[in-house]
């Protein structure tokens, strides 16, 4: 599958995750990313993005989907060793969220939905549309050898 296609397929399989109820923006982000990989980490580290949709538990801050994309990107750039380097973490978490500001005008989850009722559906079909976006912009980033590759140590431990 060539890079297009993967971007493509990670839009339509998270938007579909979201549409059939099965797992929320910052999940199925998170999960699309994780197979993207080749599932660096189990599926059920999932759990760990739980609490992101509708801006943090409900708390209407920043869009879950974006947060959930932050995270996938620390599947590749980011560290399992204290104090180790991250080159590249920093660049693509800014690159993932200015190009969801240029794109949505807003990162805040009450701003996005502030025009709909809350569970309508123009609200879950906003939430699905910025969580294909958001996937798609994940693997676009992910799929670019022009940011730092992971690095290993003698352990074969990855660090970047």
């Amino acid at each position: 599958m060539d890079r297009d296609e993967a971007i493509q397929k990670a839009r339509t399989e998270a938007e579909e995750m979201y549409r059939n109820g099965q797992f929320l923006c910052s999940e199925a982000v998170f999960l699309v990313a994780n197979e993207y990989l080749c599932k660096p980490v189990s599926d059920e580290v999932v759990k760990l993005a739980s609490g992101f949709p509708v801006g943090m538990g409900l708390a209407g801050c920043a869009c879950g989907a974006l947060t959930g994309g932050v995270m996938s990107l620390g599947l590749k750039y980011g560290r399992t060793q204290a104090a180790a380097p991250t080159p590249g973490m920093f660049e693509a978490a800014k690159e993932l969220h200015d190009r969801f500001l240029a794109r949505r005008k807003s990162v805040c989850c009450r701003v996005l939905i502030r025009k709909f009722q809350m569970g309508s559906p123009e609200h879950i079909q906003q939430c699905i549309t910025i969580t294909g976006e958001v996937a798609a912009d994940v693997i676009d980033i992910l799929s670019r050898d022009d940011l730092p590759p992971i690095q290993s140590n003698s352990n074969g431990e990855t660090n970047g």
